[in-house]
């Protein structure tokens, strides 16, 4: 039976957008999620939410327990990950408010548990196509069909933060063929991808990092204003796509 977890802020686990909500406590042998889960139905497919930062936005990005987070939400029978996330453009045409699906991503973080195969036997896990191509694919179609504008198919370049980027790393992340820069997908994806879950992301550009002369250097109140004022349309995108996944046939190579 198809189950999403939903990682991402506020929003997500409002009462109007999830039918017969309820919290619930989980415990993992990594430790504690972030938040407990809210965990309802959204067109009769049970979700669970995850608050990624704490519900309060108090924990850092390096401070997320990644693997407890994704251990929560495969022990209450998650088989896919719907992940929210705010991004630095770093191209012209990826504009604030626009979403983005990453295909690909760089990990450019350095001090995090990025796996669960750290003792016992070494698991080497694919990584090629680490975001589900289905899923990806059924957000751009959704997107398209409510107006949301989108861009498919783009890679993005996840860094230990909390500070932002130098002009000197933005510029360098656009010559590594970077699309997007955030602080959290890695090691989210991965992490799904160990435990057979399929997993995408609905990316908001918030702002331009700091590589765009034209435009002012990236700060947290201009990623909150951006997020304010468009942070519906990534559950607008949710609402609608969630229905859809169970009708799909789940033939992903995971």
């Amino acid at each position: 039976m198809v189950k999403v977890g939903i990682i991402g802020g506020s929003g997500l686990d409002n009462p109007e957008i999830l039918a017969e909500p309820q919290d619930i406590e989980v415990t993992t042998p990594y430790g504690d999620p972030s938040a407990p889960l809210v965990c309802g139905t959204i067109g009769k497919v049970p979700v669970a939410v995850l608050a990624r930062h704490g519900r309060d936005h108090a924990i850092y990005p390096s401070g997320v327990n990644f693997r407890a987070n994704i251990w929560a939400l495969k022990s209450q029978g998650c088989t896919h990950i719907l992940a929210a996330t705010a991004v630095g453009s770093l191209r012209r045409e990826i504009a604030p408010g626009h979403l983005v699906f990453p295909g690909q991503f760089i990990d450019f973080t350095r001090r995090r548990e990025t796996t669960f195969f750290d003792r016992g036997p070494v698991v080497h896990t694919p990584m090629a196509e680490p975001f589900c191509p289905h899923l990806r694919r059924l957000l751009a179609e959704t997107a398209a069909e409510l107006g949301i504008p989108a861009h498919s198919d783009k890679t993005v370049i996840t860094v230990e933060g909390p500070r932002f980027s130098t002009k000197a790393e933005s510029h360098m992340f656009r010559a590594w063929s970077a699309d997007v820069i955030n602080m959290s997908t890695v090691p989210e994806v991965n992490l799904a991808r160990e435990q057979k879950m399929h997993y995408a992301t609905a990316a908001m550009s918030t702002d331009y990092d700091c590589w765009h002369e034209e435009e002012a250097p990236v700060t947290w109140e201009m990623i909150v204003d951006t997020m304010r004022k468009n942070a519906h349309n990534v559950i607008r995108l949710f609402v609608a796509a969630i229905p859809k996944i169970a009708a799909y046939d789940d033939i992903c190579q995971r």
